[in-house]
């Protein structure tokens, strides 16, 4: 039974790669390094492909506009080197976080069953999580539409910024 979040409640704590935008090879974060700023996790399904790509795509063409009011992160359980590949290949502004050892999908709830074409199968639910200054969840969108979420983290961040 994957975990039940809720706003108001604490995020969970991690430590893992981040790769691009200002982050080095290898360099890890975790939550709370962020303390005393917002932090947006959007979880998706995987590297370079099309609802994640239009997913990634738009928040990189509002990045100027996102990225005053909170520090964001895509997190899927792909590999570092998917992670330079789809940064590369966009030209995405913003960190994308490795967890291949799916302890963060895990302990945000957002590592699901899932079903295509009648087979079922694990993976990450497009989900986003907005974290406000003090590391307590405001907000939290489950199953994005990825055309959709830019506006609605927009509009989130509009909320969580004051």
């Amino acid at each position: 039974m994957p975990v039940e979040l809720k706003v108001g409640d604490l995020a969970p704590e991690f430590r893992t790669q981040a790769i691009g935008e200002k982050y080095e090879a290898e360099q890890t974060v975790s939550l709370s390094d962020f303390r005393g700023s917002a932090v947006v996790l959007y979880f998706y399904p995987k590297d370079d492909t099309p609802g994640c790509t239009v997913q990634a795509c738009g928040l990189r063409d509002a990045w100027d506009e996102l990225s005053a009011r909170a520090n964001i992160f895509g997190v899927s359980v792909d590999s570092a080197a998917s992670h330079e590949k789809f940064i590369k290949k966009y030209r995405l502004p913003f960190p994308l976080l490795s967890d291949v050892d799916k302890k963060i999908v895990a302990s945000y709830g957002v590592w699901v069953e899932k079903s295509m074409y009648g087979k079922k199968y694990m993976g990450a639910e497009r989900s986003t999580f907005v974290i406000d200054r003090d590391g307590r969840i405001s907000t939290i969108f489950r199953k994005v539409k990825p055309e959709e979420h830019v506006t609605i983290l927009g509009k989130a961040l509009g909320d969580a910024a004051h």
